[in-house]
């Protein structure tokens, strides 16, 4: 299945769907924290967590500061409940793999900002986001 092609659908067991959802999170404060290794490490992890939960990362990129996710989310899974997972994993993850990058510049028990950004993508073509999320600026 061509991944951003709209013409194709997902089917579940009992359901045929295209439910694509364009996901941004902040750090903690909007500080600093992200680098290059970390940003391959969160792809990883955020298609895992996709897998697990029966949807799709179909796009992911970010900046020093937050990141952008494209995802096509499976109609039984909760947006609310996806949006935890990813969040808390990847945190979890982070600070113990990258804790000397992280500890001078987040303080406390959080690494995303509580806050999110969700948008239903249907209006814009899914090759103008899928665009837009690549040319993020990587920090180095």
């Amino acid at each position: 299945m061509t991944k951003l092609s709209s013409k194709e659908w997902r089917t579940g067991r009992s359901c045929v769907f295209q439910n694509h959802i364009h996901l941004v999170f902040v750090t903690k404060y909007r500080r600093d924290v992200l680098t290059n290794a970390m940003l391959v490490r969160l792809r990883e992890l955020f298609s895992e967590t996709c897998k697990q939960f029966s949807s799709e990362l179909l796009e992911f990129n970010g900046e020093d500061d937050h990141v952008h996710l494209l995802v096509s989310l499976h109609p039984k899974i909760s947006l609310s409940v996806l949006i935890g997972r990813l969040k808390g994993k990847t945190a979890y993850f982070l600070r113990k793999e990258f804790w000397p990058d992280i500890k001078t510049k987040l303080w406390g028990e959080h690494f995303w900002s509580p806050s999110y950004m969700a948008l239903s993508c249907g209006g814009a073509p899914l090759s103008i986001i899928k665009d837009y999320i690549e040319q993020q600026r990587r920090p180095s």
